[in-house]
């Protein structure tokens, strides 16, 4: 858990150094679909966060974390549907795509680094059974702090764009963070 602190702290220093509140911070904290991001975000983070610590042990018993992973992708599945539904199809491309899902992907994947560094150092000092299943699950980890962290500053509230673009960018960290922890943390 420091570890995870500490990631997100690291990377919390560069996004506020380099990028920091979106503009219209104060109109749009009151928005669904700007809370909306945060409700995912947590709900991907708290139970990846839970179950990465779990599989730092030898004897880790995954338990209710696993499955409580799929509330996040319920979560955005319901919310791009409620988006589709609420607006006209013109316009779901727009919203798919938004003005930065560029700088999504690059943002999240960059503000992910350190977190992911951080945990798979702290995961190396344990015993994970899994190596590879705990580094994907690190990466989430990772993914989810820094997910959280770009949602503070664009502006691209739509969970269509939520669904896909910090999608792909958790995705790629769970992936290297797979890749990672099948070298890092075999014992």
């Amino acid at each position: 858990m420091l570890a995870m602190a500490c990631g997100f702290a690291l990377s919390a220093v560069v996004f506020f150094w380099q990028l920091g509140w979106r503009p219209d911070i104060r109109e749009a904290r009151g928005t669904l679909p700007f809370l909306f991001k945060f409700v995912v975000t947590a709900a991907l983070l708290i139970p990846a966060a839970v179950l990465v610590a779990r599989l730092a042990r030898p004897d880790a018993a995954r338990g209710f974390a696993v499955w409580a992973l799929l509330i996040a992708p319920l979560l955005v599945v319901v919310g791009s549907s409620a988006d589709l539904v609420a607006s006209p199809s013109n316009v779901w491309a727009t919203k798919l795509i938004g003005k930065n899902a560029a700088a999504c992907v690059t943002l999240i994947l960059l503000l992910s680094i350190a977190p992911l560094v951080v945990l798979l150092f702290a995961l190396s000092e344990g015993a994970p059974a899994e190596p590879s299943l705990t580094g994907a699950v690190a990466g989430i980890v990772s993914g989810a702090i820094a997910a959280s962290l770009y949602a503070v500053h664009y502006t691209d509230d739509s969970p269509l764009f939520v669904a896909t673009w910090y999608s792909i960018a958790i995705g790629i960290m769970a992936l290297a963070g797979w890749g990672l922890g099948k070298r890092l943390l075999r014992w």
